[in-house]
């Protein structure tokens, strides 16, 4: 299929190169077979994502149902893993300088005449992934893309392409429509909001009071182009972009307010958020500029706009994730100023992020009571500049004193809530024993065979996943399609089969959760696992991984070696990826073969104790067998380095939902517990003294009035 849509594809790219283009520069059909049979040879881990300026989505999505296949929905990883040191090779044996930037290698764009280039280095390459991008036509496209153009100008002598060439596939009818519909959406809510100017000061600084900006000028809010969508009061926020700075999308944001006089904001994104990559106040940048300071929220900006004259940028997904697609827009400064949030989950996002825009430039404001979220500062009338000037470099040294880890360990006891990670929305009971769930953590996990351990990991990621937690799930025992279902009925607690007309309203809503799988399945080399895992680290912000299971990486290594051994060095990669790239990761390890009416230990785990002793977190999913009915579960916690509390509480299996619950206490116990008053207890006492007595009193009663009948004697004659 995906190759009949590419030969249709080419077919079009031909076509349209020969009727439009092809006067403008001399390219032969024969360099344009070329480049198509590259891509037709393509390996299948190396998909191509080339873009053109006036073309959205270029990977061609099949559509059944208005179900649409999300190529970001499976994680792969090209067959042989590029590196900066590749990237710089092959770009020198092309004659092709090179300058060497923070995140991307610079070089002169090839899609534009040298006579007309802007800027010598204005195309950028990922020094991780090889994805560019053009800062003069807003090309883009992978690696191997890359190349394929490389080759054809050398085959073809020319000096450059034009970037029309660079043609996606076909939309289909269903992704045009719903583009189109897109673009009608953004463009009806921007002509219906209104500049806050435009209505009545009364209402405006009613508007202010409600999104906490009452120290936003109305001078900063016209500059960034924000609005009043007036049938939701929301504030609209404009994503301009292209060659032509044209509207390319907005995000809606409405404030409530809770009982606790605390206000949550609601965002809604047109186009969804997946498609969203706005770099909010980026059209307000000078060329020139050499700082920034990048925020995680809209209002965050404006505010230090407005305190310090500063460039300010804001992450179109606040703290959850920072797209490497907007890495080549933050490249022309020197100094990047991370001040994300008030939060310890601001903070950890802050060190995350500065690893990829480069340590050595980034800095970070570290949240703290006198040091809130910018938009919180400035209504507490702090002083921004000084804040920012204050914010400690991101690069460290090897060794560190307490005077540097003071006000780090002050967070922790400040933000003990926070500290203790993301807590469950379904399984209470695990909260109250390991606190939460926290990032560059081990959890290794484990449960007799057919005991539904991926059914349950898989709701308990799930759990974390609703509520933003970026989930890689790498299943190499059930294939994805199984998984997927699984998932499905359990985030919509019934059965599918049984209500087909409400799969597209539950699919839409699954298809929103930061959730990817990885494409592997069955024995795996643990090389290409973890090169899998970091390269989703990077694109995608990945803070949970799921391995199911352990076994099925040791297949494909060296047989000669003890299976021990091999595990214990599969257990210490996972250990350091955790550690290094803040990711917690979550391993499922068969146990021992133990006796079906012992329950399991943390000495059950397959292997040897390293298992155990790398891990910072130990479950166990305990069964108890019984003949007549299904066999009743039980979680056990046997580690917990956070706090060192341990224990267990017991699991019901919903079926019909293929969840697990805590069951209501008591539950089990027919006999009917009555609480009475505490002055009724003596009373009580004294009274079943008495019935005591009384029983007593009447069987001698009884036995003193039916004297016992002698039994006959038996003579000797009888």
């Amino acid at each position: 299929m995906w190759r009949g849509l590419l030969l249709k594809g080419t077919a079009c790219l031909m076509q349209v190169a020969a009727s439009r283009f092809l006067h403008q520069r001399h390219v032969s059909s024969q360099s344009l077979r070329l480049l198509a049979q590259r891509l037709l040879h393509r390996p299948a881990g190396a998909p191509s994502v080339l873009k053109p300026p006036s073309a959205g989505c270029f990977l061609a999505h099949t559509r059944a149902r208005g179900y649409k296949k999300d190529a970001k929905s499976t994680v792969e990883f090209p067959a042989s893993p590029i590196t900066v040191t590749d990237i710089k090779l092959y770009l020198r044996s092309k004659d092709i300088p090179i300058h060497d930037g923070y995140s991307c290698l610079h070089i002169p764009s090839i899609f534009v005449d040298s006579s007309d280039r802007r800027d010598g280095f204005s195309l950028f390459v990922d020094k991780t992934t090889g994805q560019f991008l053009c800062m003069d036509t807003l090309v883009e496209g992978s690696w191997e893309d890359l190349q394929d153009c490389l080759e054809v100008m050398q085959k073809e002598e020319q000096d450059f392409l034009s970037p029309h060439v660079l043609l996606g596939y076909p939309e289909s009818v269903e992704e045009q429509e719903e583009r189109e519909w897109e673009l009608r959406e953004v463009q009806s809510i921007w002509s219906s909001s209104v500049p806050l100017t435009d209505i009545p000061e009364d209402e405006a600084q009613l508007i202010k009071t409600m999104f906490q900006i009452t120290k936003i000028s109305h001078a900063t809010l016209k500059k960034f182009g924000v609005r009043l969508f007036k049938p939701t009061k929301s504030l609209v926020f404009p994503w301009f972009g292209g060659p032509e700075s044209s509207l390319k999308g907005i995000k809606l944001l409405s404030a409530q307010r809770s009982d606790d006089e605390k206000v949550t904001y609601n965002e809604a994104t047109v186009p969804k958020c997946s498609s969203y990559y706005n770099l909010f106040g980026l059209p307000l940048v000078g060329r020139l500029d050499s700082e920034v300071v990048v925020t995680g929220h809209e209002l965050d900006t404006l505010a230090v706009s407005q305190a310090t004259g500063l460039p300010s940028v804001a992450l179109p997904r606040g703290v959850s994730c920072l797209p490497p697609i907007l890495l080549p827009y933050l490249e022309q400064f020197k100094r990047v100023t991370l001040w994300l949030g008030g939060d310890i989950r601001s903070w950890e996002a802050s060190k995350i992020f500065s690893r990829k825009l480069g340590l050595k430039r980034c800095s970070l404001v570290r949240p703290g009571e006198y040091q809130p979220c910018p938009v919180e500062a400035l209504a507490q009338g702090k002083n921004l500049s000084r804040i920012i000037k204050a914010s400690i470099p991101a690069a460290h040294k090897s060794i560190v004193s307490f005077k540097q880890l003071r006000e780090d360990v002050y967070g922790e006891l400040l933000n003990t809530d926070q500290v203790a990670g993301v807590k469950w929305t379904r399984f209470l009971e695990l909260n109250r024993i390991l606190k939460g769930h926290r990032k560059g953590e081990l959890t290794v996990f484990t449960g007799p065979t057919g005991s539904g351990k991926t059914t349950f990991i898989s709701e308990l990621a799930l759990d974390l996943c609703m509520q933003g937690v970026n989930t890689l799930w790498g299943s190499f025992e059930i294939n994805n399609v199984r998984l997927a279902k699984i998932m499905l009925t359990q985030f919509a607690m019934q059965r599918l089969e049984e209500n087909l007309e409400q799969y597209d309203f539950w699919a839409d809503k699954f298809e929103e959760l930061p959730l990817y799988f990885m494409t592997f399945h069955g024995q795996q080399n643990i090389k290409a696992v973890l090169d899998t895992m970091q390269h989703a680290v990077y694109l995608y912000d990945i803070n949970h991984v799921i391995i199911d299971n352990l076994q099925f990486m040791m297949g494909q290594e060296n047989l000669s070696v003890d299976k021990f051994a091999v595990q214990d060095h599969i257990i210490g990669v996972f250990r350091k990826f955790a550690t290094n790239s803040s990711c917690h990761v979550t391993l499922i390890i068969h146990p021992r073969k133990e006796e079906d009416d012992r329950e399991l230990q943390t000495a059950s785990i397959f292997g040897s104790a390293k298992a155990s002793q790398e891990a910072d977190n130990v479950l166990i999913l305990q069964e108890k067998k019984l003949v007549t009915c299904p066999g009743r579960r039980s979680l056990q916690v046997t580690k917990n380095r956070f706090d060192g509390d341990v224990g267990i509480f017991p699991l019901d299996f919903i079926k019909s939902s293929l969840t697990f619950s805590t069951p209501v206490k008591g539950k089990h116990k027919l006999r009917k517990v009555t609480i009475k008053p505490e002055n009724e207890e003596e009373v009580e006492g004294k009274t079943a003294a008495s019935k005591k007595e009384e029983v007593k009193k009447e069987k001698v009663e009884k036995a003193t009035k039916t004297p016992k009948t002698p039994r006959p004697v038996k003579t000797a004659g009888d």
